[in-house]
């Protein structure tokens, strides 16, 4: 459809300056596949620029076209002179890449950073070596571009982080505290002195045992994870890989003492009231056939029911 288009349209194939033409707009909204069709029936596009003297690659950097710039570099050795073109201020596809622009991808900063972080770093990974040192006209490398753009960035994740974690730990330390006390208890006592449990043979007894030592090994592992997070530098690089794979250890061991201490609550509540339940159990076949009895005459005797009277 795209190729009937341009051909009933007739796209003109010479270079174009100081204007968007399509393949322009197309790469600033990230519209993958008619780029690369624009592309394919008149190769010549990927000359085009903007009044920023921006060409496709540029302004899919720019405005984070992943999709879009993935397919680029896929064709790189076609498009080699796109990828060495600066624009008006000197500015190279590293540079834009090191930049922060309006583009927010998710709520809060500390991912958002660590997303920006490996953008960058993917965007150094299919360029030339030499641009790396490449200054623009305010003779600042892409490096330096992107430690000045993100520090408010930075300031905003790295309190996020610092709120989160302390919220948490308080919670991982209430946990640990009920953790230690329920280890530290027995159901239904030991036989004698003997130091034997009476229920040791019981399996309620081992989910018991089991579930409250993973409730307090998770939850002591998680108060450390969210130590080492408030400790942390809170370094532009940190918010790459480091940090978030703290934050993902601490909540995940987190969720997972909750868990534990869930389980350990309610075997512990079922050996308080097993006597009870078995009344219940025995009742429970006569409530199921009462149920069942219940249904089976309302629909035989359902008054809305067609057939013959």
């Amino acid at each position: 459809m795209v190729k009937y288009l341009l051909s009933t349209v007739g796209l003109k194939t010479n270079v174009t300056a100081g204007r968007e033409t399509l393949i322009l707009l197309a790469a600033k909204n990230g519209i993958k596949e008619m780029v690369m069709q624009i592309l394919e029936v008149f190769p010549t596009a990927i000359l085009d620029k903007d009044s920023a003297n921006k060409n496709i690659v540029h302004l899919a950097v720019e405005n984070r076209r992943t999709q879009l710039y993935k397919e680029l570099v896929r064709k790189k050795h076609f498009y080699e002179s796109a990828f060495r073109d600066v624009d008006n201020n000197g500015n190279s596809v590293l540079h834009l890449a090191a930049r922060l622009g309006d583009h927010r991808l998710f709520p809060y900063a500390a991912l958002q950073m660590q997303w920006e972080d490996t953008w960058f770093k993917y965007v150094k990974a299919s360029v030339p070596r030499d641009f790396f040192l490449n200054r623009n006209d305010q003779n600042k490398t892409p490096k330096e571009v992107f430690r000045e753009s993100h520090e408010e960035l930075v300031k905003q994740a790295e309190k996020w982080l610092a709120d989160t974690s302390n919220s948490c730990s308080v919670v991982a330390m209430l946990v640990t505290t009920v953790a230690f006390a329920t280890t530290a208890t027995v159901p239904g006592g030991m036989k004698g002195d003997s130091g034997i449990p009476n229920l040791e043979r019981h399996l309620g007894f081992k989910v018991f045992t089991i579930s409250s030592l993973v409730a307090l090994s998770c939850s002591i592992t998680s108060v450390i994870a969210f130590l080492s997070i408030l400790t942390s530098r809170y370094d532009q690089k940190d918010f790459g890989r480091d940090l978030p794979k703290k934050l993902l250890v601490a909540l995940t061991t987190l969720f997972m003492s909750l868990a534990a201490m869930m389980v350990c609550f309610c075997v512990g509540h079922f050996f308080l009231v097993k006597d009870e339940f078995k009344h219940t159990i025995r009742q429970f076949p006569f409530y199921c056939a009462l149920i069942i009895q219940n249904f089976t005459t309302l629909l035989r005797d359902n008054p809305f029911k067609k057939g013959p009277r």
